[in-house]
């Protein structure tokens, strides 16, 4: 079998042998007439046993995905050049297998037969705008994804992993601050099984709801409900820590000069309560971010943090940096914390960034501080310092308390 890279061409001197046909609920009545003609003339046809039995009557040899799907793509891959059919739910394309087996293969070999994804027949039902609506997927991914999502009036749309996803969210939000939320569970749209039920998310007791699922939600917040903001800077109280935590106002400083871009990766060097990562994370949901932490249970809070505030996803390597930092895929943007005393590091940490790559270090002590400065000096860059106080109660007055002072070292790799 011919071996195929992610990044395959766009074109090949091979007609389209792929045929990724959409199917809803009502079977083969809602295929086109080429979409049928796809199906019937394919040798093989994969799918889930749901959608081969929506497809049925089939003459051609069957396959049901396994577990995990990606199981069955050498299977398909080795019937190049000859019509194999995979059906799907709906759009293909849109979270489906469709955009999994089109980084396999030139997309010139592949024909697609979309039908209307869950998310517009949704939209269509309660007649929302689909462009002014956030679209997610549960399926398979954590439920914590929402909760960057959770913003006072939005409209979310969520394919549901099971029939048990809706009642689990409402908890979620009742807990969370946003118990008025609205929930509409949509059933097994555009076929004889469909039904709608709706309830607030404090008062949601819904049982036996089918697997096949799409979640609409009204958000509704409380004065008290924990909404992740838009900008960087999160309130220190909302992270889990035992002390090493980059505060809120040098934080959202950091996050400006690390300048995160979209889709990028972050290593985030001695990550404490992994509030720099996290906060990365935060600013796209296509953003990665690795934490590296030595010790076990901070790494631990790292990962509850992360959870906590939507960022499920978030990685966590335990080891002492730099050797715990090989083989990790190379960063786009790295920082170090404030106990960067180590030269071996920030040249590893340099190493791996590609051009381009941004490099941020903060210093709170005098050595950490002397380091910073000869990096500056050998590699240029920025220095700047950072100053925060609060207002604290001084006996039954108030008065200004300073934090430590920062220094900050900012690179970006010629």
């Amino acid at each position: 079998m011919a071996a195929f890279s992610p990044e395959a061409p766009a074109m090949s001197s091979i007609p389209p042998w792929l045929f990724i046909v959409g199917i809803g609920e009502d079977g083969r009545a809602g295929l086109s007439p080429a979409a049928a003609s796809a199906l019937d003339g394919a040798g093989l046809v994969v799918g889930g046993r749901r959608h081969l039995e929506l497809a049925a009557p089939l003459s051609a040899e069957t396959l049901a995905w396994p577990s995990p799907l990606s199981d069955a793509y050498p299977e398909i891959l080795a019937r190049r050049g000859q019509p194999t059919c995979v059906l799907a739910t709906g759009d293909p394309f849109h979270y489906g297998v469709g955009a999994e087996l089109a980084r396999l293969m030139p997309a010139s070999e592949i024909a697609a037969y979309p039908q209307a994804s869950a998310f517009s027949l949704a939209a269509a039902r309660l007649g929302w705008p689909l462009a002014e609506v956030a679209c997610l997927t549960l399926h398979g991914r954590a439920l914590e994804r929402v909760i960057p999502h959770l913003q006072p009036g939005a409209r979310l749309l969520l394919l549901s992993w099971d029939g048990s996803t809706p009642e689990t969210l409402a908890g979620l939000l009742a807990a969370r601050g946003f118990p008025r939320s609205r929930l509409t569970v949509l059933e097994a749209m555009g076929g004889p099984r469909e039904r709608r039920r709706n309830a607030l998310a404090a008062e949601f007791s819904e049982g036996g709801i089918d697997p096949l699922n799409t979640l609409a939600v009204e958000v509704v917040a409380e004065p008290d409900a924990r909404v992740i903001p838009l900008a960087p800077g999160l309130d220190d109280a909302w992270f889990e820590t035992d002390g090493q935590l980059t505060k809120a106002e040098i934080r959202a400083i950091t996050l400006a000069a690390l300048r995160p871009r979209l889709g990028q990766l972050l290593w985030d060097v001695g990550a404490g309560s992994g509030s720099i990562g996290i906060e990365w994370s935060l600013r796209h949901p296509a953003n990665r971010a690795i934490a590296v932490e030595a010790k076990e249970e901070r790494a631990a809070r790292i990962r509850r943090n992360a959870r906590d505030l939507g960022v499920p996803d978030l990685r966590v390597v335990i080891g002492r940096a730099p050797q715990s930092l090989a083989g990790l895929p190379a960063p786009d943007a790295a920082f170090l914390g404030g106990g960067v005393s180590e030269p071996a590091l920030v040249a590893a940490v340099l190493g791996a960034l590609p051009s381009g790559g941004r490099l941020v270090a903060n210093a709170v002590t005098l050595e950490s501080e002397a380091l910073l400065l000869r990096c500056h000096a050998e590699h240029g860059g920025t220095l700047r310092r950072l100053s925060v106080a609060r207002a604290e109660p001084v006996g039954h007055l108030t008065g200004w308390r300073p934090a430590m002072p920062v220094t900050q070292w900012a690179l970006t790799k010629p």
